[in-house]
């Protein structure tokens, strides 16, 4: 098999260009990617997929082995298949030591460096924080600190919870939740959410934010538009609101609007259905009218746009790993999040552009905000 070296470290002194590019998005340094390397740039996995000895059963597990070093064969693999971006869970995670050790590791793996990424939201939860080796302060739930009234306590769990990240060398924090929690029958947002008033979920959630970016980690506010109005969960499979968009924008969208003219440079998407909005049918993860029509076009959103995981029952149930990731770029998405089977998935995208059916301009598009949200964390 054929191996994609890492990038040369003459690509990378170039890159503070495109902070400051101009609005042509002309940008000739992408040029010094093959389309194989753009590509690796577009997915987020977990740590196991670049291990061969982990089947797709097992990588997906929550519990039970986990990757907890850079071994010879997952350089080998990573090499052939450079992913821009792995996310740690809680079976990655043994003690200080060891997991600033790892992310080292990883951050060594390529000259543009992955972004590591952890759920640390507080409350149920915590990656890091759960684990006893760490010692760390630990939080009831977003909604007891919500109920506070006091923002001041959200910017302090955020800063809290920013502040032990960076110690342990993460780029990235997949919070705060911005969900409203208003359907009290929803199984999987419930008190992760701040409120069920979208002013003060608004509110709350932003002090969060900014709490986390001041340790000099990054945020990343979800479920785009609002998963707190579902019955059921999409991890298990087919979740829905059947509110209209109007509806959605006197409630749960007004945190993501809050976040959006604030300056929030990643947004989640849930893999849940709107059938009135988009007729389709499709999860948000997988529309373009939800993310081109509506949070590009309509909320002005400039920055990445992340999927949730696609190994979640609303994606696994209804679409092959490739395809669903091949839909989700054609619907706006930049990087995808933990696709079920990586190293396929990787292939049937890079196929897919080679016939043309993902132009290479989409895949540029997302591959320049990728570049540039790693400059800027650089």
């Amino acid at each position: 098999m054929k191996k994609f070296l890492p990038l040369t470290l003459s690509f990378l002194l170039p890159l503070a260009f495109f902070s400051c590019a101009s609005s042509k998005n002309t940008y000739p340094e992408l040029k010094e990617l093959s389309l194989h390397q753009k590509i690796g740039q577009l997915f987020v996995v977990r740590a196991e997929s670049l291990d061969p000895s982990f089947p797709p059963e097992e990588v997906h597990q929550t519990y039970g082995r986990g990757v907890t070093k850079i071994t010879p064969e997952i350089l080998d693999q990573y090499q052939n298949y450079p992913a821009g971006g792995i996310v740690l869970f809680g079976k990655n995670i043994i003690n200080p030591q060891q997991i600033k050790s790892l992310n080292q590791e990883i951050h060594n793996l390529n000259k543009i460096k992955p972004l590591i990424y952890v759920d640390e939201e507080g409350g149920i939860v915590s990656r890091v924080a759960k684990n006893p080796a760490f010692n760390l302060p630990t939080y009831t739930d977003m909604k007891t600190i919500g109920e506070s009234g006091d923002v001041r306590e959200a910017y302090k769990t955020g800063s809290t919870i920013g502040a032990y990240l960076k110690e342990y060398d993460f780029d990235v924090d997949f919070a705060p939740v911005a969900d409203v929690d208003t359907n009290p029958l929803n199984p999987i947002i419930g008190r992760r959410a701040f409120s069920s008033d979208p002013n003060i979920a608004a509110k709350m959630m932003l002090s969060f934010y900014k709490g986390l970016e001041s340790q000099g980690v990054k945020g990343c506010i979800k479920h785009f538009p609002g998963h707190g109005d579902t019955k059921t969960d999409s991890h298990g499979g087919y979740s829905e609101s059947l509110k209209t968009w109007n509806q959605l924008k006197k409630c749960e969208l007004i945190p993501f609007k809050k976040g959006i003219d604030s300056g929030v440079d990643m947004i989640m998407t849930a893999h849940i259905t709107l059938p009135n909005v988009d007729h389709s049918l499709k999860p948000t993860t997988l529309s373009k009218t939800l993310l081109q029509g509506k949070l590009r076009k309509e909320l002005s959103y400039k920055g990445l746009i992340i999927s949730d995981a696609m190994e979640m029952g609303a994606i696994t149930k209804e679409y092959n790993p490739g395809e669903a990731a091949i839909q989700s770029i054609l619907a706006g998405v930049d990087l995808i999040l933990i696709p079920y089977d990586y190293i396929n998935t990787y292939q049937a995208v890079e196929e897919a552009v080679r016939q043309g059916r993902i132009p290479e301009k989409r895949i540029d598009e997302s591959v320049i905000r990728i570049l540039k949200y790693k400059n800027h964390i650089n």
